[in-house]
């Protein structure tokens, strides 16, 4: 982990050169999660409630959500970008390297400027806080904790999918996006609002439901079964396959001959 810190200290380091650009990036990005704030505001303008969930519940779900999918993105983004690497045959490099290839990615690239998208989901989760009468207690704080855990656990896991299917295409597969931006944008709201069907495969294939929708339930006190808080942690399994398959995508890594 020593070689992962110094490879983020480089990027920060690199970053923070031209600190005009870093700032006013963070700002972009701050404001563009604003815009997202500003279609929920407006959708309950109209409607008061949706499936049961109110304006401050699902605000405090959705910038849970937002801090998942920012946090996993500002350190599994090497592997968001990993298709340049395979094109431009940087993974040979990597390879020839006495240190594990999973940390070297994971180092190439570390976007703090996503701190502007976390800024913003902080300031939802706070406001959701204060509105919300939720008898906060120390099981309820630590679901949170668990749920911001398996939430970046479950999204840094899609990118390294993506990643690994980059062995096999020598590009990133639009489609993929489906599942790490696209489940940013439907976990504006609980999964459970979208159908049943739709919280079957959000639980068992991949597992969304289970960093957002059941632990939510039981901090608005609306499921009293505690197992619900420790959900978050066995969404971290999903990491598994994650690996393997990438480790499937190395042993049949053939060079792009860059």
């Amino acid at each position: 982990m020593r070689l992962y810190f110094h490879y983020v200290s480089i990027n920060i380091r690199c970053m923070l050169q031209y600190k005009a650009s870093f700032f006013l990036t963070a700002l972009g990005q701050f404001l563009v999660s604003f815009t997202v704030f500003l279609g929920i505001f407006f959708m309950f303008q109209r409607f008061s409630k949706v499936e049961g969930f109110t304006y401050s519940e699902v605000l405090l779900c959705f910038g849970i959500m937002l801090m998942e999918y920012s946090i996993a993105e500002m350190f599994a983004r090497g592997f968001d970008m990993f298709h340049h690497m395979v094109k431009n045959g940087e993974f040979d490099r990597v390879l020839v390297r006495p240190q594990n290839e999973i940390i070297q990615v994971l180092g190439s690239k570390f976007e703090l400027t996503r701190i502007g998208r976390i800024a913003q989901a902080i300031v939802m989760f706070i406001y959701g806080i204060v509105k919300n009468e939720v008898a906060w207690n120390f099981s309820k704080v630590l679901t949170v904790v668990f749920m911001l855990i398996g939430g970046t656990a479950v999204f840094s896991a899609l990118f390294l999918i993506y990643a690994a299917l980059c062995f096999f295409t020598l590009d990133g597969l639009e489609f993929m996006n489906i599942f790490t931006d696209g489940a940013r944008e439907f976990g504006k709201y609980p999964v459970g609002v979208y159908g049943k069907e739709f919280l079957i495969f959000t639980t068992f294939f991949v597992p969304y439901a289970l960093i957002q929708y059941y632990p939510l339930l039981y901090i608005l006190g609306r499921r009293t079964d505690v197992f619900l808080m420790f959900l978050p942690l066995l969404a971290c399994l999903f990491l598994v396959p994650a690996i393997l398959l990438w480790r499937f995508g190395v042993r049949h890594y053939k060079s792009s001959g860059s």
